[in-house]
């Protein structure tokens, strides 16, 4: 059973940092991370692409990076400069011989 495990959410005040783990328990082909908030869909946030280039966001672009360790297990979110609005459950997902898997989410609220 292929799991993946995100850490390191918690409450931050605005203009602040938090970084982001998910670990999983297999070598994955590629790690996205997404966020989602009550009431709305789950919302692409960071990526690989194909050619191993990355994409952001608009909302996140210049504040968040999407990095990995190189051997597709972990990934990291580095969150600066978090404002109210970033406040979601984050959840990373991973892509392993065509299939999609989930991690369970980690919450980041932002807030003074």
């Amino acid at each position: 059973q292929v799991q993946l495990v995100e850490s390191g959410g918690g409450l931050v005040q605005p203009g602040g940092s938090l970084r982001l783990s998910c670990a999983a328990s297999a070598s994955m082909w590629r790690m996205d991370w997404y966020r989602q908030v009550p009431g709305k869909e789950r919302e692409l946030v960071a990526r690989f692409t194909d050619s191993g280039n990355t994409e952001y966001a608009a909302s996140v672009k210049g504040r968040f990076t999407i990095s990995t360790d190189g051997a597709k297990n972990t990934v990291y979110l580095q969150m600066n400069s978090l404002k109210p609005d970033d406040t979601a459950v984050y959840y990373c997902k991973g892509i392993r011989y065509g299939r999609a898997y989930w991690g369970q989410g980690t919450q980041v609220t932002v807030s003074s």
